[in-house]
């Protein structure tokens, strides 16, 4: 599956050689705040966490992942620049009974492009091409209860706001908003 660009987002599949991406955007406690807590994530958790579990549910055909988002560029002559990424999974991928039909979403960006709607371009643009899958049904997303950025991108997506229950992290269950949008 290929994500079409977006007017000023480029998407491509993540791989392990972009391990040291994710652990520079993960070295802004400001980003890590609603994820453990503003701890940055070391090069051993990349390498010995992050980068397995991306491997365990990473199918390039149903577009399941963690998509690279970098800006366009207006001139060629000026590389385009690594901004974030969107997580796509099936929801409870890494339970007894995953959820093929309803995917996850999920999104991490630089500080440096907070507030201006890069994250719901990204979103946005990951999500329309994620709902023209036949299986999918629902589309999700999760957030601590205080990160009301994340949680109006997913009302700007059209999700509405289901429970408060556990979520499942590799350190543990935490509490979090799960909000959805059914897609068919």
């Amino acid at each position: 599956m290929n994500i079409a660009n977006s007017p000023r987002l480029r998407f491509e599949m993540l791989t392990q050689d972009d391990a040291p991406l994710l652990f520079e955007l993960d070295q802004d406690p400001e980003v890590m705040r609603y994820i453990n807590g503003g701890k940055p994530s070391t090069m051993d958790e990349i390498t010995n966490v992050i980068l397995p579990r991306l491997n365990a549910y990473t199918n390039p055909e149903q577009g399941w992942g963690i998509w690279k988002v970098t800006t366009l560029s207006d001139n060629a002559t000026l590389p385009s620049t690594f901004i974030g990424w969107i997580l796509v999974r099936p929801m409870d991928f890494f339970s007894d009974k995953p959820k093929y039909h309803d995917i996850e979403l999920g999104w991490r960006f630089k500080k440096c492009t907070w507030g201006k709607g890069y994250a719901t371009e990204a979103a946005r643009a990951v999500s329309d091409a994620i709902i023209l899958q036949p299986r999918v049904s629902h589309i999700s997303a999760v957030a601590d209860k205080d990160n009301m950025a994340s949680i109006n991108i997913m009302q700007k997506l059209g999700m509405t706001y289901q429970k408060v229950a556990p979520y499942s992290t590799p350190t543990g269950e935490v509490p979090v908003v799960y909000y959805q949008k059914q897609v068919r």
